[in-house]
C-alpha cells in the first residue's frame, strides 16, 4: 500500500473522555435531589414561613374545635339523640378524625359525649353562648384562608367581612353536612361489609375487624379529599384547575390518613409522661392539630409549587397591582435623590424596597425554571 503523502497527517485515535469523579457525581446527585418537587416545596413552605403559620393554626383549632363542638351538637344534638345508631357513629367519626378528642369510655379523651348530648342552645344564657362560641369557630376559618393565600404568595382576601364571614359559616354548616353524611356513609358501609362476610362465614375473624376499619378510613380519605378542595378552591378563593390541585390534595388525604392511624400513638407518647399527666390530652390534643396544620399547609405549598411550574396566574388583578408597583420602584431607584434628608431617605427605603422585590421574584422565577428544567428531564 502506498504510505501517507507529505501533506497527508497520520490519523491519532482521540483519548477517551475522562469518567467523572466521586465529586462530579456527588455534585450532579445534588443539584438533581436541589431540582425534585419535593425539595423545592420544602423549600416554598420554609420561605414563606408555613411552620409558624401551622403553629399558630393549630392553637387557634383547640378552640375552634371545642366551641364548633358545642354548637354543632347544641343545634343537631335533639336529631342525633334520638337515633342511638346514628349517635355511635358520629360519636366514633368524630373519634376516628381528631384521637383524644372524644371519650369513648375507657377515659381516653377530653369530651363526654354525654355532655355534648346535654347541651342546650334554645335559652337567652345559650343563645348568647352559642353566637360567642360561633365566631370562635369561625376565626379558624379565617386563619386558614390567610394561612393558605400566603403559601401561595397573595395578600389577603378582599372583600367585605361580613360577606366573608356569612361564606364562612356556610362552609362550616357544609363541613358539618359532611361530617353526618360521612358518617351515615360509615354505617352503611360497615352493616354492608357485615352482611358479605356473614354470608361468607367471616363476620367474627380478624379479617372482619381489618376490613370494616379499612371501610371507615376510606370513607375518611374521600372526607378529606372533599374538604381539602373546598378549603383551597373555595374558602381561600383560589381557582386552581382540577388537574394541579388533585396531586396536592390527595397527598394530603393521603397524609391526614396516616395521622388518624397513628394519632393514638401520638397522644400515648404525650401521656407517658408524668411532668404532663395533669393536662397530657390538651398537650396531645395540641401536638396532633399541629401536624394537621402542617400538612394541610404543605399540600397547599405543593399545589403552590405546581401551579408556579405551570406558569398560571390565579389572581390576575394581584399581579397587575404589584407590576405597576415594581415600574413605580424602578422608576423611583432611577431618578436622582431628592433635596432633603428625609426626602432622600424615603427614596432609599423604596430602593431598598424594590431590590427586595426583585430579589423575591428572581427567586420566584428561579424555582419556576428547575420546576420546569425537573418536568422536562
Amino acid at each position: 500500500m502506498p504510505g501517507p503523502t507529505p501533506h497527508e497527517r497520520p490519523e491519532v485515535d482521540s483519548p477517551a473522555p475522562a469518567a467523572p469523579s466521586a465529586v462530579d457525581r456527588a455534585k450532579a446527585l445534588i443539584a438533581r435531589v436541589m431540582r425534585s418537587k419535593p425539595v423545592r416545596v420544602f423549600q416554598h413552605y420554609g420561605r414563606e414561613r408555613g411552620p409558624i403559620l401551622a403553629s399558630g393554626l393549630a392553637y387557634s383549632a383547640i378552640f375552634s374545635v371545642f366551641a364548633a363542638l358545642w354548637v354543632g351538637f347544641s343545634i343537631a344534638g335533639a336529631i342525633i339523640s334520638e337515633d342511638l345508631g346514628l349517635r355511635t357513629t358520629v360519636i366514633r367519626v368524630l373519634a376516628d378524625a381528631v384521637p383524644g378528642l372524644i371519650d369513648t369510655g375507657v377515659g381516653d379523651g377530653a369530651i363526654d359525649p354525654d355532655d355534648l348530648l346535654d347541651t342546650a342552645a334554645f335559652t337567652w344564657t345559650g343563645s348568647l353562648a352559642l353566637i360567642g362560641l360561633l365566631v370562635t369557630a369561625l376565626g379558624w376559618l379565617a386563619s386558614a384562608r390567610d394561612a393558605v393565600r400566603v403559601l401561595f404568595d397573595l395578600p389577603p382576601a378582599e372583600g367585605n367581612v361580613i360577606v366573608q364571614r356569612l361564606k364562612d359559616l356556610v362552609i362550616a354548616l357544609g363541613f358539618g353536612a359532611l361530617l353526618i353524611v360521612s358518617a351515615l356513609l360509615t354505617v352503611v358501609g360497615t352493616q354492608a361489609t357485615d352482611l358479605v362476610l356473614g354470608a361468607l362465614g367471616l363476620s367474627e375473624t380478624v379479617a372482619a375487624t381489618v376490613l370494616s376499619r379499612i371501610v371507615s378510613l376510606a370513607i375518611m380519605f374521600a372526607l378529606d379529599v372533599v374538604v381539602l378542595a373546598a378549603l383551597f378552591r373555595v374558602l381561600a378563593g383560589l381557582r386552581i384547575p382540577i388537574p394541579l390541585l388533585r396531586s396536592g390534595v390527595l397527598i394530603g388525604a393521603a397524609l391526614l390518613g396516616v395521622l388518624k392511624v397513628l394519632g393514638s400513638a401520638l397522644l400515648g407518647g404525650a401521656t407517658s409522661n408524668p411532668l404532663l399527666a395533669s393536662f397530657a390530652v390538651i398537650i396531645g390534643l395540641l401536638i396532633f392539630f399541629n401536624l394537621v396544620c402542617q400538612v394541610i399547609l404543605v399540600s397547599a405549598a405543593w399545589i403552590a409549587v405546581t401551579v408556579r411550574d405551570a406558569g398560571l396566574v390565579l389572581d390576575a388583578r394581584v399581579a397587575e397591582r404589584r407590576l405597576e408597583t415594581a415600574r413605580a420602584l424602578v422608576a423611583a431607584h432611577d431618578g436622582p435623590e431628592p433635596d432633603g434628608f428625609w426626602a432622600r431617605h424615603r427614596m432609599r427605603r423604596e430602593r431598598r424596597r424594590a431590590a427586595r422585590e426583585r430579589e423575591k421574584e428572581r427567586v420566584r422565577e428561579d424555582g419556576a425554571d428547575r420546576g420546569r428544567a425537573a418536568a422536562g428531564g
